[in-house]
């Protein structure tokens, strides 16, 4: 006898309706970009109707800015909680650099929507102040793993930690792009390996040390 499945509630089908129009927008926006896109090919691909996507969204503008929220607020969750749960500062690294590793294996999709939401949100008047909202979180994540890491190694940071954190930040698309295109001379764990090396230089730059306190947190090294 097959069991009874149990019946959504109105929120939980609702939800479940928006994952899969969000799911299958991040594939096509993938497969053709933003533009190439239309809500009548979303509404498809999830299985649904042009009039389930405005029961859900306002216009593709609305559903690019929840993709853009839910991707960077995931990402950092994720590498969060695997520096908390560190014991150092090269447990840390390391459990990293396996994230990285994990992330390798779908790099060119993962990367390809990245830049494709941020091509649009930078094209748009609308979605360019929420772009900047989300790209400043993840800066400011690194910004405290940057301080809790001089403060591990009992100095103070050489220049404003910000600052520094936009450095990290900043080169991360950079190096993935690198590594996408010559994938065989360039480590899935590159971004990884930077951030330890400007970490050491920068350590070896401080000059004075830092204020008395436990200082034995390791950084966090957010993605997006």
């Amino acid at each position: 006898m097959t069991p009874e499945r149990k019946r959504l509630t109105r929120e939980e089908s609702r939800r479940q309706t928006r994952g899969r129009l969000l799911a299958a927008a991040a594939e096509l926006f993938t497969e053709r970009g933003v533009n190439g896109t239309s809500v009548e090919q979303i509404a498809e691909r999830a299985g649904y109707t042009r009039g389930a996507f405005y029961g859900n969204f306002e216009d593709k503008n609305a559903l690019v800015a929840e993709l853009l929220h839910n991707r960077t607020h995931r990402e950092l969750e994720e590498v969060g909680a695997l520096t908390q749960g560190a014991t150092s500062l090269a447990d840390a690294l390391d459990k990293l650099r396996a994230w990285n590793r994990d992330r390798a294996q779908h790099l060119p999709q993962w990367l390809a929507l990245r830049m494709e939401l941020v091509l649009h949100a930078l094209r748009n008047d609308e979605l360019r102040p929420l772009l900047a909202e989300r790209e400043l979180l993840a800066r400011e994540a690194h910004t405290a793993g940057l301080e809790q890491a001089f403060a591990a190694h009992g100095v103070e940071s050489p220049a404003d930690p910000a600052f520094l954190a936009l450095i990290v930040h900043a080169l991360e698309d950079g190096l993935l792009i690198q590594h996408l295109l010559t994938p065989d001379g360039i480590p899935d764990d590159v971004v990884v390996n930077a951030f330890d090396l400007l970490l050491r230089s920068w350590t070896a730059l401080a000059q004075r040390p830092a204020p008395a306190g436990d200082g034995q947190a390791p950084p966090s090294h957010p993605s997006r």
